[in-house]
């Protein structure tokens, strides 16, 4: 149907607007005048002029105001495309330095945290340093004030022990000029060395500087004590021979003779550790064999007791038998071990020789609390015992005196607490104080007396059977200075009453006599 539709109407339009002959003629003339006057008119040279001349003033005074129009508005795109070419290069630049001021800010950070790190590294390095030159300085400091102490022991050492020479010479000079008084027809009496080894009542001794061979400084003292000693404490070097009378008078006098029996000459010089006649490996080697067997045969020949303190304060570094030096190392080329075994080759010579039944051995080392480190190690204390079965009492030395520490006090407790709790730790033998003293300087001396008795009233200490005081006053050199340390019972009044009050206390337990402890255990 399509097909035939298309066939009958596909040129309707042709047949409905067909013209006739003369129409189509009308209008071909109208097309060629038309085409002529258009013709005319685009090749004529006039026509611009003609219609030039037909415009009107005000269409030119309008056609001017546009073109004016016309180059203001081109002034004013140029003028908007400078600002627009400034603003873009402004923006640009504005851009730019800000890139360059985070950059510079980045890098001024970045410089500022570098050198704030080397600062704080530096800082730190300084800190470190400075650290270590304290570490450093108070170490020596310490070392400084070790050394100092030490130095100004010995030097307080050497002056008692100075005073202890000078008295004994000048105590064997008042006796006559022999080496060894003869024994006397008749024995004093004297208590049995068994009950003597362990007494029933506390024994008090006392250090003057001619005794027992002058009883001069010992009777005033007495008096004022208002009580007898019963031990009397002397010195005596290897270089001199058994004094019988120094143990005989002693027993005559009422008093148990103490000899402080020091391997070295008796007036050797107390800074002089190093005697290398003297060490502990000649003595037992034998070079001093002939010369402690006499002894030994002149004790077993007066045959009376006497207490010996062999090489006392061998635990210090301040005499020639002390094993090792401040530093820790070898002594007068002594060796470990060497102390206790030159002690047990003495003791066994008095054995063979028969004195043993008239010594009593007395161990007696210092006080532990004023030496350097390794020195207060109970270990070490303990290397030097030689054994119970070569022992009789062990002692103590020990003295309240400057330069005080800073955590020091006048007490007991402070001056013997640690070496005696060593003591107990290695033996259970008697404890006696051997040699003790206090110092006036300070003021304290007084204090430290009451303490002392008090102390000895305590259970506790019941196994300490007694002291011995050195009653000497000594000058030396304490902290660049000249001091008079004046260990002496009756230094000043006070002392000497804090001495008596204590002494006569019954809760100290000081026999008057030493008859009183004849009881044998």
């Amino acid at each position: 149907m399509s097909e035939h539709l298309t066939e009958n109407t596909s040129h309707w339009w042709i047949r409905a607007i067909r013209p006739s002959p003369r129409k189509r003629l009308a209008a071909a003339g109208v097309a060629i005048a038309l085409v002529a006057v258009t013709a005319g008119v685009w090749l004529s040279p006039s026509v611009a002029v003609t219609e030039s001349s037909s415009v009107s003033p005000a269409e030119l005074r309008l056609a001017a105001e546009n073109e004016k129009l016309r180059n203001s508005l081109e002034a004013r795109e140029d003028e908007v495309d400078s600002l627009e070419r400034s603003q873009a290069k402004a923006a640009a630049e504005r851009k730019a330095a800000a890139e360059n001021g985070k950059a510079k800010a980045a890098a001024e950070q970045e410089a500022a945290a570098a050198q704030g790190a080397q600062k704080a590294e530096e800082e730190r390095a300084e800190a470190a340093a400075r650290t270590q030159a304290k570490v450093a300085a108070e170490k020596a400091a310490a070392a400084a004030r070790g050394k100092a102490e030490s130095a100004a022991t010995r030097a307080e050492q050497a002056e008692a022990d100075a005073a202890r020479a000078r008295a004994s010479a000048a105590a064997a000079a008042a006796a006559g000029s022999e080496p060894s008084a003869p024994a006397p027809a008749v024995k004093p009496w004297a208590p049995t060395l068994a009950s003597l080894r362990n007494p029933q009542a506390r024994l008090l001794g006392l250090y003057t500087p001619q005794a027992p061979f002058s009883w001069a400084e010992t009777d005033a003292v007495t008096a004022r004590l208002g009580q007898q000693p019963t031990v009397t404490g002397y010195f005596q070097g290897w270089d001199g021979a058994f004094r019988p009378d120094a143990v005989t008078r002693s027993w005559e006098k009422g008093t148990l003779p103490l000899l402080t029996w020091e391997s070295r000459p008796m007036l050797a010089a107390n800074d002089q550790a190093q005697d290398p006649d003297y060490s502990l490996p000649r003595i037992i080697d034998g070079a001093f064999d002939e010369y402690l067997h006499q002894y030994a045969r002149d004790v077993a020949a007066l045959g009376l007791p006497m207490a010996i303190r062999l090489n006392h304060e061998m635990n210090g570094s301040w005499y020639p038998w002390a094993e090792k030096n401040l530093k820790g190392e070898s002594n007068n080329g002594n060796r470990p071990g060497d102390y206790a075994a030159s002690w047990r080759h003495v003791h066994d010579i008095f054995e063979a020789e028969g004195a043993n039944q008239y010594v009593l051995w007395v161990w007696s080392p210092n006080i532990v609390n004023t030496m350097p480190g390794w020195q207060q190690d109970g270990a070490y204390l303990a290397s030097l015992y030689p054994g119970d079965e070569y022992v009789d009492w062990v002692g103590l030395s020990g003295y309240f005196r400057p330069p005080y520490r800073a955590d020091q006090t006048p007490t007991f407790d402070y001056t013997f607490g640690r070496s005696l709790a060593q003591l107990r730790a290695l033996t259970g033998k008697p404890i006696y104080l051997a040699e003790i003293g206090a110092s006036e300087t300070g003021n304290n001396k007084p204090a430290w007396v009451t303490d002392l008795f008090d102390a000895l009233a305590r259970p506790e200490n019941a196994d300490i059977r007694g002291i011995a005081w050195f009653n000497h006053a000594v000058t030396t050199i304490s902290g660049g200075q000249r001091v008079t340390n004046d260990w002496r019972i009756e230094s000043r009044e006070d002392s000497l009453q804090a001495f008596v009050d204590g002494l006569h206390d019954p809760a100290a337990g000081f026999t008057t006599s030493i008859t009183t402890i004849s009881q044998e255990s």
